[in-house]
């Protein structure tokens, strides 16, 4: 994940940059945690493939607490409550006040159409330092994408509410072709609405993602969209009104804002590339870490499809300093074993490889090149054509 703003920042204000100081590194990783397979929603990119059904076999709430309590001992700082719809689960409020008391800090993660005046004041009082609403476009794009006619009025009330209440809220949006022209609209809905963040997400070869990866984003298209969240960020930044924007699920934006800043900032290049090697790129299976409905944890939340354990069986601390899956073993190994076009990149300290499920879900290789890379071979140091990237569809690398 690309803090956006905060390098931004970084570029303009000289005097901030000069006093901040290395975070140091927390012990254990962020989890993401999916509470509830079940969702209201059935929507067209759900890593999770979710549905409006129960799945057995979930964690009880005393098993949540009794992982909890491994967590915090691990040193995990950041717990985000997601599902499916997390609101379905009942007792998220209570999970969310046990984990706010023991000191995480504690993110939502909704699709918000459950967010209504009947329990907006018990999510306000239960303390979530953030809730993220997930808005693929406006209007009759969002109701498309997630397959529920009046979705967006809903969803945008759970926004209001939610922001009304005292509540941090944020917008996540991923894009692909079918939802690119809704991001103009969304960002304006973000300083219309006073939205404190915006969450731009890539779309990852995850469950029903994976099936519509033919949809993914151009190459030339991503560069755009970029650019435009660039432009809002440093708008915000020059009316004084900092938002916070971030990007996830590709971590060649890192090397395309150093790029774009040796354009306009050449003067901060240096100082931006310092603090982008600091931030390293993919920390998928070492800064970032998922548990799923069932239990089971996975390198991240895209990574359903590889189980390193269950925390029924073992301690998540117990599972997660096990480096014999093969993934995990190449997840902690620095410089990660990339090959092909990644392995040739001369930014590759910046992405770190980039994300490795697109790769091995279109070449079975954990460390192909990842097809998503948008950035030019000469952007990147590499000879131009003298390696291909896995063919994804005929268009993703034509200009839009």
């Amino acid at each position: 994940m690309l803090r956006l703003t905060q390098y931004l920042q970084l570029l303009c204000d000289t005097d901030a940059a000069a006093q901040r100081r290395p975070a140091s590194a927390p012990r254990g990783p962020v989890v993401i945690w999916n509470l509830i397979r079940r969702c209201n929603l059935t929507c067209q990119h759900c890593y999770s493939t979710s549905a409006n059904r129960d799945f057995p076999g979930e964690l009880s709430t005393q098993e949540v607490f009794t992982v909890m309590d491994d967590l915090k001992a691990f040193g995990v700082p950041v717990l985000i409550l997601s599902g499916g719809e997390p609101l379905l689960r009942p007792d998220i409020l209570q999970i969310g006040r046990r984990a706010k008391d023991m000191g995480f800090y504690v993110g939502l993660s909704s699709n918000g159409t459950l967010i209504d005046a009947n329990n907006v004041a018990a999510l306000a009082d239960t303390g979530f330092d953030y809730v993220g609403v997930s808005l693929d476009g406006i209007g009759a794009t969002h109701d498309r994408f997630r397959r529920l006619n009046g979705g967006f009025d809903l969803a945008l009330r759970g926004v209001r509410l939610a922001r009304a209440a005292g509540m941090k809220v944020g917008i996540r949006y991923t894009m692909t072709e079918d939802n690119a022209q809704d991001l103009p609209a969304l960002l304006q809905l973000m300083a219309d609405e006073d939205i404190d963040k915006f969450y731009f997400s890539h779309l990852n070869y995850a469950g029903r993602g994976n099936k519509h990866r033919a949809d993914d984003a151009r190459h030339a298209r991503t560069r755009w969209a970029m650019d435009l969240l660039i432009e809002h960020a440093m708008a915000h930044l020059r009316a004084g009104r900092p938002r916070e924007f971030v990007t996830g699920n590709n971590d060649a934006d890192g090397v395309y804002l150093l790029q774009w800043a040796a354009r306009h900032y050449p003067q901060r290049v240096d100082a931006l590339r310092t603090a982008l090697l600091r931030w390293g790129g993919n920390a998928s299976g070492v800064n970032v870490a998922n548990i799923d409905n069932l239990g089971n944890v996975h390198p991240d939340t895209m990574w359903w499809k590889v189980t390193l354990g269950n925390v029924r069986q073992q301690p998540f601390s117990a599972i997660w300093r096990d480096t014999s899956h093969p993934l995990m073993a190449g997840l902690r190994q620095s410089p990660r074993p990339v090959t092909g076009r990644c392995a040739a990149c001369s930014q590759r300290a910046i992405c770190n490889g980039n994300t490795r499920v697109r790769a091995w879900e279109l070449t079975g290789d954990f460390w192909a090149a990842d097809p998503a890379c948008y950035l030019d071979d000469e952007e990147i140091g590499v000879q131009p054509g003298s390696h291909a990237l896995p063919p994804l569809t005929p268009w993703q690398r034509e200009s839009v």
